[in-house]
């Protein structure tokens, strides 16, 4: 794993149930929420560390600055036998900026053993030879991403960047880490919940012919839902569906599904964020 990645999930245990993040390298106003997601799941799993965890919720209170380092603080709030959930607090200069819950399962056999079915698309194979040549033609590229964030992506609806509106607000982008993890399941979860935060309220703006780098929009995450379902490694390609139900007084709905490139459903994402235009 490179040191830019480290930097993005390690944290530093000050005490029992308590961690600071490191300064990151940015040239952002504010810290993403991806971090603050991924960062608060490295502190909860480092808590509990018998179980995975299957489920979060978060709340966006405050914007942090990327200049201050975050203390994480970690409460036990259960610890049965099936099931374990943790609350854990971002604080920074004294105020928490986020919430999040999280719920920890032990592994069991279940009866039921269903998932929905992955879209339609061209194989990820053509993306990658024809696509991205397309991709890196915009001014703002995917390459961006990858350097300040960690991230690759491949996007499958290219129109997206010349102003094409989606009606439905369906898109789709395979995303991945960009560099090589260890083989700890909870890394990877961790490292997924971290990726899942970028590009979700693109389903909002899509639907009205706003590309990805639109510097009119100011779009900021509320809340954050996942849920994870089924193992996967966040450093291979995965298809990530959003689309965006509803939108309405400055606020938008979206939803997500993570699929594996055999069709194999691992993850789902709700997030609501504001989505304004800038005055």
């Amino acid at each position: 794993m490179s040191k830019a990645t480290i930097a993005i999930l390690d944290l530093e245990q000050l005490d029992l149930n308590l961690f600071c993040s490191k300064i990151k390298n940015t040239r952002s106003p504010r810290v993403f929420g991806g971090q603050l997601i991924g960062q608060a799941m490295i502190a909860a799993c480092r808590t509990l560390k018998d179980r995975l965890p299957h489920s979060l919720h978060g709340y966006f209170l405050k914007p942090g600055n990327p200049q201050v380092p975050i203390i994480y603080r970690v409460e036990v709030l259960r610890d049965g036998k099936s099931y374990s959930t943790v609350r854990v607090t971002a604080i920074q200069s004294c105020d928490a900026i986020f919430s999040m819950m999280v719920s920890f399962h032990a592994e069991e056999q279940g009866t039921f053993d269903h998932q929905n079915k992955m879209p339609d698309l061209p194989p990820l194979e053509k993306l990658t030879l024809e696509e991205l040549a397309k991709q890196s033609m915009f001014d703002e590229t995917p390459e961006t991403i990858r350097r300040d964030y960690g991230i690759e992506l491949l996007t499958a609806e290219t129109g997206r960047y010349l102003g094409q509106k989606f009606e439905d607000g369906r898109i789709h982008v395979w995303i991945k880490i960009a560099v090589k993890l260890p083989d700890d399941p909870m890394l990877h979860i961790c490292a997924l919940a971290y990726a899942s935060d970028y590009s979700l309220l693109d389903a909002v703006t899509a639907r009205y012919g706003r590309t990805p780098f639109d510097r009119r929009m100011i779009p900021a995450s509320l809340d954050h839902a996942m849920w994870f379902h089924r193992s996967f490694r966040a450093d291979d390609w995965l298809l990530y569906a959003h689309d965006s139900p509803s939108a309405q007084g400055g606020r938008g709905l979206t939803r997500g599904l993570i699929f594996k490139p055999d069709g194999t459903l691992v993850a789902s994402v709700i997030q609501e964020g504001s989505v304004r235009e800038r005055r």
